[in-house]
């Protein structure tokens, strides 16, 4: 299993600049609670799910199976 950001250095820095705005809250949720925390609550249950392959919700991160 592997963690990574996204190789899209665009959406890299725009999810990067929204966290700062938002203090480290995922910038594509409404609300400002500590599952929303970046890295977040879901990604981190999709992360533990050896099954699992794909990006977080916002696309910052992208977790592979190898």
């Amino acid at each position: 299993m592997a963690v990574k950001e996204n190789d899209n250095k665009e959406i890299v820095e725009m999810i990067r600049e929204g966290l700062k705005k938002s203090g480290g809250y995922c910038p594509c949720r409404r609300e400002k609670n500590p599952e929303n925390k970046c890295i977040c609550e879901e990604f981190r249950r999709q992360i533990a799910d050896p099954d699992f392959e794909g990006f977080c919700h916002c696309m910052l991160y992208y977790k592979s199976k190898d």
